[in-house]
């Protein structure tokens, strides 16, 4: 029995190595099979460029409405969604004491008008008379004092008359030379400086008033508030009685008849979109055709991303502004480019993209590349390819550098997962 026993004992240890050594066998066949995997050559070509990105919509003009005085709102006369034109009124403020200011501003003005004509027609003329008046009066007086010192002197040499009487008399002359030197000085003020001095005066008065006036007038005109722009009332935050402050705005209008698409997209991307582009914006089914308007020259920082504008004419107004868009922007043709499928790209653990290339040695190797444009199928090779190259485009994800593979032809898979079923 214990011979026995120890028999079966070898037998079935004999059996073990046996199924381990074929275990082993087996698990190394699998490690040296090669991975079955389909190519594609890298070709030189053209490609037309089709550049996409996400987007958001804007207005094409939008109007903040924001009124120039602080008053209560009177009334309103358009609502939230209402269509607008250019000039049309949409509210008016509470005005009637800035009409009570014109009108006293309009009073000032009208007595400062008829202060200057009475000046200039009535008051100079008759200072100028008077003053011509004392001038001829007092050049009478001289010649008359004159001629009474020269008769008194002669009839002093005569010896008929005494000499404080010619002394009299002398003094009463230049007192009246001294009349009319005044006179005659007061006249040339009023013909010259005095008058337009006076003149300038008045009409500044007036135009002080007139000035104020029209201010005044101007101010009425601030409590209507008309729209600057043709468009939709998108908003309209105040009801009326509610006071309206001057810097904040009390309506928005927005022109949606063309809109916007403001897309940030990469800089190597942007490098290939000019000004005038045809594009398109979408919006679920909905198309708009249209073309670049702006291609901002400088790179945000935050996002290393350049801003592209798309405009396009808006029929019916069924976009709105706020949604999410796609853009493509016809970028052009590149006529001699690197192209591979896309189906051959892949990313890196450090996020960039790579290509599994099938070597002449039956090993794939990993190509890292710097991409540019896509269109439909088939990618744009900056670097890390070269024309003739056999990219790996079905069965390089997850494949090791350097791995063993089989080129296997187009369809060949499908028809070993058949046999096998």
């Amino acid at each position: 029995m214990p011979k026995l026993f120890i028999c079966v004992l070898l037998v079935l240890t004999a059996m073990l190595a046996a199924c381990s050594k074929s275990k082993d066998a087996d698990e190394g066949a699998d490690e040296n099979a090669a991975t079955p995997v389909q190519v594609a050559p890298a070709e030189r070509k053209a490609i037309h460029s089709f550049i996409t990105a996400e987007a958001v919509l804007y207005p094409i003009k939008q109007a903040n409405i924001v009124p120039k005085i602080s008053a209560p709102v009177a009334r309103f006369l358009v609502q939230r969604g209402d269509h607008v034109r250019e000039g049309q009124l949409l509210a008016v403020l509470e005005d009637r004491d800035l009409i009570a200011g014109a009108q006293e501003s309009k009073e000032l003005y009208r007595q400062a008008q008829a202060n200057y004509q009475n000046t200039t027609a009535a008051t100079i003329p008759d200072d100028l008379t008077k003053a011509k008046a004392d001038v001829e009066s007092s050049h009478q007086a001289l010649d008359a004092a004159r001629t009474l010192y020269e008769n008194r002197q002669a009839l002093v040499h005569e010896g008929a008359l005494a000499q404080k009487l010619a002394d009299d008399a002398k003094v009463a002359m230049v007192q009246a030379q001294a009349q009319f030197d005044t006179a005659q000085q007061h006249l040339t003020s009023l013909e010259t400086v005095g008058r337009a001095e006076q003149v300038k005066s008045i009409q500044a008065q007036m135009d002080a008033a007139k000035a104020h006036y029209e201010s005044a007038q101007a101010q009425v005109g601030y409590a209507e508030v008309r729209s600057p722009i043709t468009g939709i009332v998108s908003d309209r935050p105040l009801n009326i009685g509610e006071m309206a402050s001057a810097g904040t705005a009390m309506l928005t209008v927005v022109d949606i008849s063309h809109l916007t698409a403001r897309a940030n997209m990469p800089v190597q991307q942007a490098a290939l979109i000019s000004v005038g582009r045809p594009a398109t914006i979408s919006v679920g089914g909905t198309k708009l055709t249209g073309k670049v308007t702006v291609v901002s020259p400088a790179v945000d920082p935050s996002t290393t991303t350049v801003q592209v504008w798309v405009e396009a004419p808006n029929p019916g107004e069924h976009m709105k502004p706020g949604a999410t868009a796609e853009i493509s922007v016809d970028a052009g043709e590149i006529p001699d480019a690197v192209v591979v499928p896309v189906a051959a790209l892949l990313s890196t653990d450090e996020g960039g993209d790579k290509v599994m290339v099938a070597g002449s040695d039956s090993l794939a190797h990993e190509h890292p590349v710097k991409v540019g444009i896509r269109s439909g199928d088939d990618v744009q090779i900056l670097s890390g390819v070269n024309a003739g190259e056999q990219v790996i485009v079905q069965g390089g994800l997850g494949l090791d550098d350097k791995a063993k593979i089989q080129i296997a032809k187009p369809g060949s898979e499908d028809k070993d997962e058949d046999d096998k079923k």
